[in-house]
């Protein structure tokens, strides 16, 4: 029996508790979970890649059976077929979510047809944390640890007292 490789891609930028639940869930259910820190287009990076990566890393340590990634030019089906994985992991927290995504798999399945993508629920109590909300909060120097890994609240506020 082979393995089961998942590839969990996202900007992550920053990490957030919603996040977190997501990589352990679909770390439950995979051998092996990749965490895949990519650049997104349409998004301005707020971390350094370097910082987002090392935040990854520090939150997700426990997890034995999850690396973290990063790519920046190429697309999270041609990162999962090099990986050897199977599974594009994405969580969805509400309809609009779920529009985004149901576009985005068209276009993976047109790419890559044996791979799979699931679907995780996030947890009504994290369904509305978003990196962006985290991000204005952060700007406007609120308290960000109920959406946040303690080690992300730390460097949003180090980052946010330099400003």
């Amino acid at each position: 029996m082979s393995n089961k490789i998942g590839l969990f891609a996202g900007s992550f930028d920053p990490v957030t508790n919603g996040h977190l639940d997501l990589i352990k869930r679909a770390s439950q259910v995979l051998d092996q979970l990749y965490v895949g820190i990519f650049y997104n287009q349409n998004k301005e990076g707020f971390l350094p890649l370097s910082r987002r990566q090392a935040l990854l890393e520090e939150v997700v340590k426990d997890l034995p059976n999850v690396s973290v990634i990063t790519s920046h030019d190429q697309l999270a089906v041609t990162v999962a077929k090099d990986l050897g994985a199977s599974v594009l992991v994405r969580g969805l927290r509400n309809g609009q979510d779920l529009t985004y995504e149901a576009s985005m798999d068209h276009f993976n399945q047109d790419l890559a047809q044996d791979l799979e993508t699931i679907y995780l629920l996030a947890k009504p109590d994290l369904s509305y944390i978003a990196s962006s909300r985290v991000r204005e909060l952060t700007h406007f120097g609120a308290d960000i640890r109920p959406y946040v890994p303690e080690v992300v609240a730390l460097e949003l506020e180090k980052r946010h007292d330099k400003e």
